[in-house]
């Protein structure tokens, strides 16, 4: 019951495409990535291949001119970051208006590689000191991440799921991860999920329809899709009512886990989520 909601169906053949469409440019080993706006251009570019690559660069120019270059690093990978080549809706390298009446910032999409991890996201800002930029990153995990325009004034927000509940409750397969909106201003990524209730309501629906429709059929792990549900309808202030549910669902023996004593499950189930949703912020 993992999601990735935004994985292409065949990631060989919607690869060629992406990379067509994207303006990706290959000469032996090296390879880029560009984007522009207005007189601007941004340029990813990189040499080797998966899950090797060297000499990660991105390039600034505006009006022709080279305003910014440097090396792209991540903390969160241990050699050099690759660039993402399957977000959705944006490629590897874009400009983003993300907050109101706020310019254009150069978003880049990164993968560190690994069988579940990670997504991350770089946002460079100009300084206002000089014409150079700094970037400010998050981390996204296995979920990964689409920019949609539903901030105020249509500027884009970052739309994922909460990758801490992964292997949480139960395999990776079998997890649940609740909807989590980032905006980013002030140079920093900030949680906003709450203030687009509609979206939240959307994406319980998902997780309850998925736990209903494996205590119907019996299925041996509920644990994991019925929490990213708890974690809904506590943003949506319905803690109560979801606590009522978990309990009458624990005395029908509804909430296991597949993998048995190894994993809470029924009444102790109950009780470990809801401390982990205290850690998590969803309940207070």
């Amino acid at each position: 019951m993992g999601r990735r909601w935004w994985r292409p169906a065949s990631a060989a053949a919607t690869g060629i495409l992406l990379l067509s469409a994207l303006g990706w440019t290959s000469a032996a080993s090296a390879a880029s990535f560009s984007a522009k706006s207005g007189n601007e251009t941004a340029t990813l570019s990189f040499a080797g291949t998966f899950p090797k690559y060297r000499d990660v660069t991105l390039v600034v120019r505006r009006a022709g001119k080279i305003v910014d270059q440097q090396v792209v690093r991540s903390k969160w990978c241990g050699g050099a970051c690759g660039p993402n080549s399957y977000p959705s809706r944006a490629s590897v390298v874009r400009f983003v208006r993300l907050g109101p009446n706020a310019s254009r910032d150069v978003v880049l999409s990164l993968y560190s590689g690994g069988a579940h991890c990670c997504t991350i996201e770089q946002v460079y800002v100009p300084r206002h000191s000089s014409s150079s930029y700094k970037d400010v990153e998050y981390d996204f995990g296995d979920p990964g991440v689409r920019l949609t325009a539903i901030g105020v004034d249509g500027s884009d927000d970052f739309v994922s799921a909460n990758d801490a509940f992964a292997y949480k409750f139960t395999d990776y397969a079998a997890s649940g991860m609740p909807i989590e909106i980032l905006e980013f201003h002030g140079d920093a990524f900030h949680n906003v999920t709450r203030a687009f209730p509609d979206l939240i309501e959307r994406d319980a629906n998902v997780w309850i329809r998925a736990f209903r429709s494996d205590a119907a059929s019996h299925y041996s792990d509920t644990v994991g899709v019925v929490a990213a549900w708890v974690a809904d309808e506590d943003m949506l202030g319905k803690s109560t009512f979801a606590q009522q549910f978990l309990q009458r669902e624990a005395a029908a023996g509804r909430l296991n886990s597949a993998l048995g004593s190894f994993e809470p499950h029924g009444e102790h189930f109950v009780t470990v989520l809801e401390k982990f949703l205290h850690r998590q912020g969803y309940l207070t």
